[in-house]
């Protein structure tokens, strides 16, 4: 039994689904892999992630390799109800709408963990957060799981550090597949997407203030930069700091960029980044938005509390009056701009990054009998450089290969 939006939206969600499936080689590679060889015959996988026709792509190629699939979102905003409507008419299990409440989307995730999976692939961590705290009598039927995202992989960590960890997890994030491109080039310009789309504004001559330097804030500014805006970053690392200066932006610590902002994006994997200290700073009109997983890195708690007027200005703006008379505006309610007022990612990245899922996934089918020694397992090498390859085939490109005697000279012991 599924739980979608509306069935009868199934024709516009396919034709999504094979726009994508055009841009996206790898996957379509894989598909015909997965198609003869059936890697998961016989398996249950549960999927957390952003539910758009990217992602549903990918959980046609894992049932192409066999599997049963059983669907769900990451986010309340991200699914698209066409894309569900679609998966869930081609046979696949599907439990997502767009705007859950928090009690339906809890109710979603459950529905799917109940299903008694073997493989788990989540983005933020999620599904397997409620499977050791809720179900862990289901933990047994584990093989293991892929972590989509940097939010989920801190999430990890900190299970594999208290010892909670029942099952293995592959950090997709960390392969350099995904993070060097998806965080980078894939964030850099879906934000700006999403922004542009929901605000109509113009990004050039105006100062956008970047929270967090990582690989994601290191794409939202760059990509700032070449829309034309003077770029603020703030940053808690001081190497990232630094780095930050030597590529050509401005740092600064909030309370000092707040009155200088026009744009503020917050992309940090951190909460309370921007906070009621931070608000009654900000010039008349300046626009807030998240690009990290949850919504929680601008508190949306204390700009409720402040505003002494709230009002819905556009679609997916909300306008707050604080208390001195300004004006500020948080989009698509603090949630992942880029999808909550977006379509996420360019096909061609997360051909990439969903490449690196499945064939991890695989991974994990084909080496289901080995007991590990640890729980938080990397990327194998092979996958990565694998999908690299694959990617430049797609673009029509190659690369040199050393010599005996180059391998030699470069490692000789």
């Amino acid at each position: 039994m599924n739980q979608i939006r509306d069935i009868a939206l199934a024709p516009g969600g396919h034709q999504k689904i094979d726009w994508v499936r055009r841009n996206m080689p790898l996957l379509r590679g894989l598909e015909a892999e997965f198609s003869i060889e059936k890697p998961f015959a016989g398996l249950k996988i549960a999927l957390s992630v952003h539910l758009e026709a990217k992602t549903a792509y990918l959980c046609r190629v894992l049932a192409a390799g066999g599997a049963e699939m059983w669907i769900t979102g990451s986010n309340p905003l991200s699914t698209q109800d066409d894309v569900a409507a679609a998966l869930a008419e081609g046979g696949l299990h599907v439990f997502a709408w767009h705007g859950t409440t928090p009690e339906e989307y809890r109710a979603h995730l459950r529905a799917v963990l109940e299903a008694g999976p073997n493989i788990i692939i989540d983005d933020g961590g999620d599904l397997v957060t409620m499977l050791h705290e809720e179900l862990p009598h289901l933990c047994g039927n584990i093989i293991g799981g892929c972590e989509e995202t940097t939010t989920g992989i801190l999430r990890l960590r900190a299970m594999d550090a208290a010892k909670r960890l029942r099952f293995p997890m592959i950090r997709v994030n960390d392969a350099d597949c995904k993070h060097l491109f998806d965080n980078r080039y894939g964030t850099g310009q879906s934000v700006f997407d999403g922004i542009d789309r929901t605000t109509n504004l113009i990004v050039a001559g105006k100062t956008v203030v970047v929270a967090g330097y990582g690989w994601c804030g290191k794409g939202v500014a760059m990509r700032a930069k070449g829309l034309g805006a003077r770029v603020i970053v703030t940053e808690i690392d001081p190497i990232k700091g630094i780095e930050a200066i030597m590529d050509g932006f401005s740092l600064a610590q909030m309370h000092e960029a707040a009155a200088e902002g026009d744009l503020f994006i917050t992309v940090t994997g951190c909460k309370d980044v921007i906070t009621e200290a931070h608000f009654p700073l900000m010039k008349n009109g300046a626009i807030l938005c998240n690009a990290g997983h949850f919504n929680v890195e601008v508190s949306v708690t204390d700009l409720e509390a402040l505003a002494v007027e709230k009002r819905e200005m556009r679609k997916n703006i909300m306008g707050y009056r604080l208390p001195n008379g300004r004006w500020v505006h948080l989009l698509a309610e603090g949630r992942l701009v880029n999808l909550a007022a977006g379509d996420g990612h360019p096909a061609e990245i997360m051909d990439m990054s969903f490449a690196i899922q499945a064939l991890s996934a695989r991974w994990l089918a084909d080496h289901r009998d080995i007991e590990f020694n640890k729980m938080l397992l990397p990327v194998p090498p092979a996958i990565d450089f694998a999908v690299a390859r694959r990617k430049l085939e797609s673009m029509g490109c190659g690369i040199d290969t050393l010599t005996q005697e180059q391998e030699a000279y470069l490692y000789a012991e």
